[in-house]
C-alpha cells in the first residue's frame, strides 16, 4: 500500500498555490479590493469554496466555457451549480431577454407570455396549476407553506442531508447514532429544525411510515433522486411507497426537480411517471435569469382558495415583488422552448453517459 507523504505533499501544494498566483495576478488585485467592500471578497458567501487562496474573478462565459480576468479559459464542470445546464448565455434566452428589456422588466401585472410558461409547465409536468418565484428555495418555502395552511399540520418530513437551498426546515439531520440534529454548522436558524422537521434515511420505508403515522406531517420534501451527497437513487418501489404512505396519512408529496430537471423535459416526474401534490424547480429554468416555479394539483388549489382571504393575499407570506416578473417570464418562455427541448436533452444525455462510462 503506498505511503502519503506528507512532506511532499504540502510541498506540491505550496508549489502549486505559487503557480496559481503567478497565473492569476489580476484575479488577485481585484480580490484584495473586493475584501474592502464585499464581506469575504465575494457577493455570495459560497464563492469562497474554491480552489486556491483566492477567488478566478471571470471576463465572459459561453456555452461551456468561461474566460478569466488574466485570459485563462477553462472548461465549466460547474455551469453555476446548474444554474447555466443549458450552457451559458444560450443564443435563444439571450434574444428573448434583450427584447423584453425594451418592452419592460417588471410591473406587478402578467405579461401574456405568462400564459405559454403555464401551459408548456402543465404539459411537461401534468400538474394544472403553477406559480412563479424567482429562486427554487422560494418555491419549496411557498409549497410548504400551502401545505401546512390546508393540512393545519406543523411538521414537514425530508430526508437525511437532503438539499432545498435554503429552507430552513430542510436543515435537519441525523447523527451517528440515528438521532435527529440541527445540521452541523446551521447559520442563525429562527427555530430548531427538531420544532419543525422529521428526518429519516433516504429508501427507508419503514421509517417513511413511522415517521407519518402521527398524522403530524403536512409534506414530505424530496429530491426524486438525491443529488448533494453523491447520487443517490431509489431502490426499486421506493417512490410507489412513498406515494401511497403520503396519501394513507394525509401527507402532501412535494418533489423538488431543481437539479434532476436534468434527466429529461418533464424531469424524473414524467421519466418515473411519478404523481407529485406539488413540484418546485428552479435554477436552469430561464437559462441562469433568476426565475423558479412551484405547481400543484386541483385538490391542492382548490383547499388553498378555500383558505385564502384574498384581501391579505400580498402579506400572507406567499410571493414577492419581483415574483414572476416580465423579464424571468420571458427568458422561462425562449429556454423552455427553445432551449430545454427534446433535443437538448437526447444530446445532452448521450453526452452524460459517454462521460460516465470513460470515468468509471
Amino acid at each position: 500500500m503506498n505511503q502519503l507523504h506528507h512532506s511532499r505533499l504540502a510541498s506540491l501544494l505550496q508549489s502549486e498555490e505559487e503557480r496559481f498566483h503567478q497565473t492569476h495576478p489580476k484575479s488577485y488585485e481585484l480580490y484584495q479590493r473586493a475584501r474592502k467592500s464585499l464581506h469575504g471578497g465575494v457577493p455570495m458567501l459560497w464563492m469562497i469554496r474554491w480552489a486556491g487562496s483566492f477567488p478566478v474573478f471571470v471576463k465572459e462565459a459561453k456555452g461551456a466555457h468561461f474566460t478569466d480576468v488574466d485570459g485563462n479559459s477553462y472548461i465549466d464542470f460547474c455551469l453555476g451549480d446548474t444554474g447555466a445546464m443549458t450552457g451559458h448565455s444560450p443564443e435563444g434566452t439571450v434574444n428573448a431577454i434583450m427584447e423584453q428589456i425594451q418592452k419592460g422588466i417588471t410591473l406587478m401585472l402578467p405579461y401574456e407570455d405568462v400564459l405559454w410558461v403555464g401551459e408548456e409547465l402543465q404539459r411537461r409536468f401534468g400538474l394544472p396549476y403553477w406559480q412563479f418565484t424567482l429562486t427554487a428555495t422560494d418555491a419549496n418555502r411557498f409549497a410548504l407553506r400551502m401545505a401546512r395552511m390546508i393540512t393545519g399540520r406543523p411538521k414537514i418530513l425530508v430526508f437525511n442531508y437532503c438539499y432545498h437551498g435554503s429552507v430552513d426546515e430542510s436543515f435537519i439531520v441525523l447523527d451517528e447514532q440515528g438521532t435527529p440534529i440541527s445540521r452541523p454548522n446551521n447559520m442563525g436558524p429562527q427555530i430548531d429544525p427538531l420544532h419543525t422537521s422529521k428526518v429519516i434515511e433516504f429508501n427507508d420505508i419503514a421509517a417513511l411510515e413511522s415517521a407519518l403515522a402521527a398524522r403530524d406531517v403536512a409534506a414530505v420534501l424530496a429530491e426524486p433522486v438525491m443529488t448533494n451527497i453523491g447520487i443517490i437513487h431509489p431502490e426499486p418501489g421506493y417512490h410507489e411507497a412513498l406515494r401511497e404512505l403520503t396519501r394513507k396519512y394525509g401527507t402532501y408529496l412535494i418533489i423538488d426537480e431543481t437539479h434532476t430537471i436534468c434527466a429529461g423535459p418533464g424531469g424524473c416526474t414524467a421519466v418515473s411517471g411519478l404523481q407529485p401534490d406539488f413540484l418546485t424547480i428552479g435554477k436552469p429554468l430561464a437559462g441562469g435569469v433568476p426565475a423558479a416555479v412551484y405547481g400543484f394539483t386541483e385538490e391542492a388549489g382548490q383547499a388553498f382558495s378555500e383558505r385564502l382571504d384574498v384581501d391579505d393575499a400580498d402579506v400572507g407570506g406567499i410571493g414577492g415583488t419581483l415574483a414572476g416578473n416580465a423579464l424571468s417570464i420571458a427568458a422561462m418562455k425562449a429556454t423552455l422552448e427553445h432551449v430545454l427541448t427534446d433535443e437538448f436533452y437526447s444530446k445532452a444525455i448521450a453526452l452524460q453517459e459517454c462521460f460516465t462510462e470513460g470515468v468509471e
